[in-house]
């Protein structure tokens, strides 16, 4: 414990922050928040100029899109059986691969092995997509198909982060946290940057972590993968046992100290911090039930997105309805996550299928939704997974990782709609047209919110970061 001289010539005991916060979290419950408090003791950096860290900011130039919902792919589907159709894998079925093979991450690959699903042409744009989607493929005049997409990591953990954060090896923000840091949110009784039942594997919070950026643009997430949807909630928003009034006491009391502790020892991003993750999870005690609570939807609306008990579609349904919901109320990133289910090494036939079935539906319903609430206009809708499949067998009919050629696709906030962009070479194992790496993908994004990837920086260790790094090309051709 410190001391300090008092004008008696006295000594007084004075506590440090570290034990004021300490003493105060034996009655002050709102300390549970881990997920909204993880990552503080990074924050020793710099901080945003505001005094509040998720004030609305200006864009660096005109924004297409206000808000991005993410639909991640845990897994890696299949390009060559979802939105990029070979037919030379149909005509050489069983034969082997006539190029070099890049080194895969397990067992050696066999021949090639051609799609069980047909292609057929969507809407009138005419963008080929498989069977395992027919109703995404209604949609496909809303779509811009990325089939050149590639990456470094050919490992689930390190795709992840670098899908999430720009990088493979090393704790970074994630690009909803980057996002936030950004543009601040609509809605100040939410948080900025919503994952909604996040898988727990595969670098697990460090997928949605604000790292070295202030905790406040650290992701929330509901749930996670799990446990269902329908049973998802968002931890430790309140302390129990005690009334509003009582908490709010405690806020105020705490604030109070930590204005003492500014006034003597100047700026502190940690401890701000962490005051700012309670009065946000004070807020959130108000408005993130009523966000949550799907009663109100009519039957035709959880019709659409298959919300329906007796439907494999329930739960991720759940999951797109409460992404559209917390779009509408003004979250600037919400991600939600079909968890490790795409990662068929064997029988690709039928978990392919399962998976599919599962996601179609509520995809579609989704972009139907957003659209004729006149949401889809300003709302950047990204699908994905970490990395695509090789189109050789492995295990008889499933197929191993490949990051060098993988297809996602973007809808609405100002992208150019039933369009594809970019090619695989004939058999869809490395991209060779108009080629898409990560980083161009995050400066794409970044762009389409209305901010320049080069300047969106923050200051941490004696450099620069940024969500790109040092690379980063804007992919300007998908721009409506």
């Amino acid at each position: 414990m410190e001391k300090s001289r008092s004008f008696c010539n006295r000594f007084t005991p004075v506590m440090s922050r570290r034990e004021a916060l300490r003493t105060t979290a034996s009655g002050f419950g709102l300390l549970a928040l881990n997920s909204l408090l993880a990552q503080t003791t990074q924050a020793g950096s710099d901080s945003p100029p505001s005094e509040n860290p998720l004030a609305v900011r200006k864009p660096h130039f005109p924004a297409r899109a206000k808000r991005i919902i993410f639909l991640f792919m845990h897994g890696g589907p299949s390009q060559v059986d979802t939105f990029d159709p070979k037919p030379m894998l149909a005509k050489y079925d069983g034969k082997p691969f006539p190029g070099q093979k890049p080194r895969v991450q397990f067992a050696a690959t066999g021949n090639l092995l051609k799609s069980p699903w047909e292609f057929k042409p969507g809407g009138s744009c005419g963008t080929p997509v498989s069977d395992l989607f027919p109703e995404v493929r209604k949609l496909a005049d809303d779509l811009c198909v990325i089939r050149s997409i590639h990456a470094d990591n050919s490992a689930h953990g390190g795709a992840l982060l670098q899908l999430h954060t720009g990088s493979d090896t090393f704790v970074r923000p994630s690009m909803g946290s980057w996002v936030t840091y950004g543009l601040g949110t609509e809605n100040q009784n939410l948080p900025g940057f919503i994952t909604i039942c996040p898988t727990l594997g595969h670098g697990g919070v460090q997928n949605w972590s604000s790292a070295f950026l202030p905790a406040a643009f650290q992701g929330t997430p509901i749930g996670h993968s799990g446990i269902r949807c329908k049973d998802a909630r968002i931890n430790d928003i309140s302390a129990q046992g005690l009334t509003r009034d009582q908490q709010r006491i405690q806020l105020d009391f705490l604030a109070k100290m930590n204005r003492r502790q500014l006034e003597s020892t100047g700026r502190d991003a940690a401890l701000e911090g962490r005051i700012d993750a309670f009065e946000l999870a004070f807020r959130m005690q108000a408005e993130a039930p009523q966000v949550m609570d799907i009663a109100s939807e009519s039957k035709e609306t959880l019709a659409l997105y298959g919300i329906d008990e007796s439907k494999p579609t329930e739960n991720f349904g759940r999951q797109c309805l409460l992404a559209r919901r917390f779009a509408e109320a003004g979250v600037r990133f919400v991600q939600v996550s079909h968890s490790y289910k795409w990662d068929q090494h064997g029988e690709l036939r039928k978990d392919h299928a399962k998976n599919a079935l599962e996601v179609d539906k509520p995809i579609a319903g989704l972009l139907s939704d957003l659209k004729r609430r006149g949401l889809l206009k300003d709302t950047l809708v990204l699908w994905g997974g970490e990395f695509g499949r090789t189109p050789t067998a492995q295990g008889g009919d499933g197929r191993d990782h490949n990051p060098h050629a993988f297809s996602m696709w973007l809808a609405g906030g100002g992208v150019k709609a039933g369009s594809v962009y970019g090619a695989t070479d004939e058999f869809g194992y490395y991209s060779v047209e108009n080629k898409v790496h990560m980083h161009d993908l995050h400066a794409t994004l970044l762009a389409l919110m209305g901010m320049d990837h080069e300047k969106l920086t923050y200051r941490h260790a004696g450099r620069d970061f940024r969500l790109t790094d040092v690379q980063g090309r804007i992919v300007r051709e998908v721009f409506a």
